[in-house]
């Protein structure tokens, strides 16, 4: 196997990058999950396809710090080609490759957001399920251009948490597999794994999955099921 490069991560714009590259992409929009609570402590990720090579966030960083020169750069099969020095490869790594992989992902991110973790708790079996909401607009159904319509019923699969992050590899990939039309997986009592064909879909659907999930909570504590059709709320018609 060819040795990673190893980068110093003090040489921020070494080839002349723009800000629409991963390298500065990645601490932006990990920024951003930080902001909104989805990646404190350290937790979350975010991974970007740019051309044929995958860029992934440090682990074990603050999120909301990360810097350009700190960016992994890998190849298609997920080999690192460039390795900041002194970081380690974010744990998420191999489950961002089954976004790539299965999906032909363009970029994905994972959150570790209470309300994630909440909607994970409040359906006990292996689907979040939610109807009749406007926000369901802002979710293509899979690999397709074809949103999800008002009255349709997003299904997102929940697999259960392991010890180790890598060994979720296994069950959501089989999520995947099974839901073809989910482009998330919620992993029980953990967080949420969303992707998208670019980085602005992944962003896009992962504020609407979020929001669905904070809804869905509220709802489940006014006694409304979220995947129940309207009936008798009489409103104009």
């Amino acid at each position: 196997m060819k040795r990673a490069k190893v980068v110093e991560t003090d040489d921020i714009n070494k080839n002349g990058e723009d800000e629409k590259h991963p390298n500065f992409l990645i601490p932006k929009l990990c920024s951003w999950m930080y902001d909104l609570k989805w990646a404190t402590g350290t937790g979350g990720g975010m991974s970007v396809k740019h051309g044929d090579f995958i860029y992934m966030a440090p682990s074990g960083v603050q999120k909301e710090m990360i810097k350009p020169g700190e960016i992994f750069k890998c190849n298609a099969s997920g080999e690192v080609l460039e390795n900041p020095a002194s970081l380690k490869l974010t744990e998420c790594a191999p489950l961002f490759m089954n976004a790539y992989s299965i999906r032909n992902a363009g970029a994905v991110l994972h959150s570790h957001s209470k309300d994630a973790v909440l909607a994970s708790l409040i359906f006990k079996g292996k689907e979040f399920r939610i109807s009749h909401q406007e926000m369901l607009k802002g979710i293509k159904k899979g690999s397709s251009n074809e949103p999800h319509k008002y009255i349709d019923t997003l299904i997102v699969p929940i697999v259960e948490n392991v010890l180790y992050e890598k060994d979720l590899t296994r069950r959501m990939k089989k999520a995947m597999e099974l839901y073809p039309e989910s482009n998330a997986v919620l992993v029980r009592r953990h967080g949420v794994y969303i992707w998208g064909k670019n980085w602005q879909q992944a962003k896009t659907q992962a504020e609407c999955y979020h929001y669905l999930f904070k809804l869905a909570v509220k709802l489940k504590q006014l006694g409304i099921e979220p995947d129940q059709a309207p009936a008798g709320e009489n409103g104009i018609a």
